[in-house]
């Protein structure tokens, strides 16, 4: 991190600071998503939780620079980075491929000694379950393929992807980003000591409710799994009941680290 924690890095977005606040949440995007999708959970707790936006190379400010395309690559730039932000108790969210970030960013503060006081993942099976994210988009599949399959997902406002400039910016960074999902394996190791909540959608095409709850697999903390209507992006029309249990988590998290 290069910046004082006033602001940020080119690593992290701070919409709402909210210094006062006794616990940070750090949000890490989902396959060709941006810091600013978590805009709304920055504004939404604000002041009472200091939100933070992982954003990855290759999209909008960072646009000029390459793509990463591997998870534990990603994991090891945000682990650096929210080592400098935790002066009070940080909580990891990730969505889909996010979620794979944020578990390898957990299991890299935990080596360090530096532990999160939890994680909050969504939209993702367990790591001991991943066989490729969301989409499958392999360099082989045509644009009209991969912009199908975004559709499906409905994480990508349709009018985005009828707009062919627009289509011909994003697409590399999606292709990207799908590459670094499909192309992770879980390195077996000990389970995590940090508390994980799992939230997940009942007609998400990639992840049942089997592979979300396998996710117990991976803490010997408390464990909790919420689930809920909707496909993959089920946050977006859960937005109210998915910051419930995410406050709720901190919230158990912040009285667990203070006995």
């Amino acid at each position: 991190m290069t910046e004082t924690l006033q602001g940020t890095s080119a690593w992290i977005r701070r919409f709402q600071p909210s210094p006062d606040a006794p616990h940070r949440l750090v949000c890490f995007p989902h396959a060709g998503g941006a810091a600013t999708f978590w805009f709304p959970m920055a504004q939404a707790l604000a002041p009472q939780v200091d939100v933070l936006a992982v954003q990855y190379p290759g999209r909008q400010d960072r646009r000029s620079e390459p793509c990463i395309e591997d998870i534990e690559t990603l994991a090891a730039h945000a682990a650096e980075e929210v080592l400098a932000w935790s002066d009070r108790p940080v909580t990891l969210f990730g969505h889909s491929m996010g979620a794979m970030v944020a578990f390898e960013t957990a299991r890299r503060l935990e080596e360090l000694g530096r532990p999160p006081a939890g994680l909050v993942v969504s939209g993702m099976r367990a790591p001991s379950r991943a066989r490729g994210g969301p989409g499958r988009a392999g360099t082989a599949e045509t644009a009209e393929e991969l912009v199908a399959g975004i559709l499906r997902l409905q994480g990508t406002d349709a009018a985005v992807l009828d707009d062919p400039e627009l289509v011909r910016m994003i697409l590399p960074t999606i292709r990207s980003d799908y590459k670094a999902a499909e192309s992770y394996r879980w390195r077996p190791g000990p389970p995590l000591r940090t508390p994980i909540a799992v939230l997940t959608g009942t007609e998400d095409p990639h992840v049942d409710t089997e592979q979300a709850a396998a996710w117990r697999e991976h803490t010997a903390g408390p464990f909790s799994l919420t689930v809920f209507t909707g496909g993959h992006f089920f946050l977006n029309e859960h937005a109210e009941d998915v910051r419930k249990v995410v406050t709720d988590h901190i919230a158990r998290s912040f009285q667990a680290n203070s006995v």
